[in-house]
């Protein structure tokens, strides 16, 4: 199974890594970003490696053999339970991996037919199919507009809970068929199916709420110079990784009248929506919809 790691030599330039440095990978994957880190290091540089999936933390753990690397079985939204010292750069890699949505047993994509489970940590949590024949038709609905921007979600939410009274909705193809069916206008080049799906992934594994948590907790961590690069797939994670970035290296403004000294901002944006280039998006369909920005403490 191939693996494309997005925006790959943009984001570790960004990283304006530090041989000697110390260096996290908040999303693991399959290890692309994170061998091109190791590659920049010296023998005294380190890295550390989280992901949710513990698949991706195992897949690590046989192929890469690199004493300067540890591997951590937890979200990135934990980032600073973990260190001890400051780090030198974080890059954060969001959304699910291709691995996930190309192994049909995972229960991510609507394009196979699986278990519904959607779970990015398969370990713990509720999987979607649990969530999905026990939730009320009020917070369905809520889900589906916030999380997948959906324009029919009560018209979804109303079919799939009438569905599931008839009969457990426990697979992907099952899932996707009642939301198809039940759709008043198709847009042309998308499944139905996908902003619904796109929408349960994101609450069944809290990925905007991790994504909140490590943007207020990693700025905190980082040396002087230190970046946070983080590469996002759609506007919902981009609105919140902007907002932050803003915040955090805009000037507070006061009124002409109030005598009072404005703090300089310890932060400053180096990168703003950078975009892949033509090769790699014909090479990767996925990189095509990827963001990447970039903070740096001053």
């Amino acid at each position: 199974m191939l693996h494309y790691p997005v925006l790959l030599r943009e984001s570790v330039n960004l990283l304006n890594i530090k041989p000697e440095g110390l260096y996290v990978d908040g999303t693991f994957g399959r290890g692309g970003h994170t061998k091109e880190i190791l590659s920049k290091l010296n023998s005294s540089g380190r890295l550390m490696a989280f992901d949710k999936d513990i698949e991706a933390i195992n897949y690590g753990q046989e192929n890469i053999n690199d004493s300067r690397l540890t591997l951590i079985h937890d979200s990135f939204a934990n980032i600073d339970k973990h260190i001890v010292d400051k780090v030198d750069g974080v890059l954060l890699d969001l959304g699910v991996s291709s691995p996930q949505l190309d192994t049909k047993e995972r229960g991510f994509s609507h394009r196979f037919e699986a278990t519904l489970d959607m779970r990015m940590d398969n370990t713990k949590g509720q999987s979607a199919h649990e969530w999905i024949n026990t939730v009320d038709e009020a917070t369905l609905a809520d889900v589906l507009w916030r999380y997948g921007e959906e324009r029919f979600s009560r018209k979804i939410a109303k079919n799939i809970i009438n569905a599931r009274n008839e009969e457990a909705i426990t697979t992907t193809s099952k899932l996707a068929k009642i939301i198809s069916n039940g759709m008043p206008f198709i847009e042309k080049g998308q499944h139905p199916a996908t902003r619904s799906f796109q929408a349960i992934r994101i609450f069944i594994n809290n990925e905007l709420g991790d994504l909140e948590q490590v943007l207020d907790t990693v700025p905190k961590c980082l040396n002087a110079l230190g970046r946070i690069v983080v590469i996002s797939f759609h506007s919902l994670e981009d609105r919140i990784v902007k907002t932050k970035f803003n915040e955090l290296s805009v000037e507070e403004k006061l009124p002409k009248w109030i005598n009072k000294q404005v703090a300089t901002p310890e932060f400053r944006v180096i990168a703003k929506k950078v975009k892949a280039g033509l090769y790699e998006t014909e090479q990767n369909n996925r990189s095509r919809s990827a963001v990447l920005r970039c903070l740096e403490k001053i």
